[in-house]
């Protein structure tokens, strides 16, 4: 995977271990890679897996590789313009998530966009092949 820099839109926290959104950061970091926190909710919660938490994607400092999203597809419209100021190589929909009008705004801003995949699974896979 060419993906080293990784914010994660929707992450929960440790308390919320046992799902999606807290396994599968856990696990991408476990491999090697930066995950950077961007929760929704939790506002008084300051770090996540040992990082620095963020509000807003496009406040992340530095450039994205990826932004890995767990929200549903009813409220992805709202995160359009912040995604679309962060300019991320790729916004990865994890599996069951998509939104084909969202998908297409951000590809028309030169985003890529991976939709309703699972991204351990998906590193999982490519970490057996490569």
């Amino acid at each position: 995977m060419r993906s080293k820099r990784i914010a994660v839109l929707g992450i929960k926290t440790e308390a919320q271990a046992g799902q999606p959104s807290f396994d599968v950061p856990a696990y991408l970091q476990g491999q090697g890679l930066e995950v950077i926190p961007v929760p929704v909710y939790y506002p008084d919660v300051t770090t996540i897996l040992g990082q620095p938490v963020y509000r807003k994607v496009a406040d992340v400092p530095g450039a994205l590789d990826l932004v890995d999203v767990f929200r549903r597809p009813a409220d992805l419209m709202a995160h359009l313009d912040d995604l679309l100021a962060a300019k991320p190589k790729v916004v990865w929909l994890q599996l069951g998530i998509r939104h084909d009008e969202f998908a297409k705004r951000l590809v028309e801003a030169g985003i890529d966009v991976v939709q309703d995949r699972c991204l351990l699974v998906d590193h999982r896979m490519l970490a057996r092949q490569g």
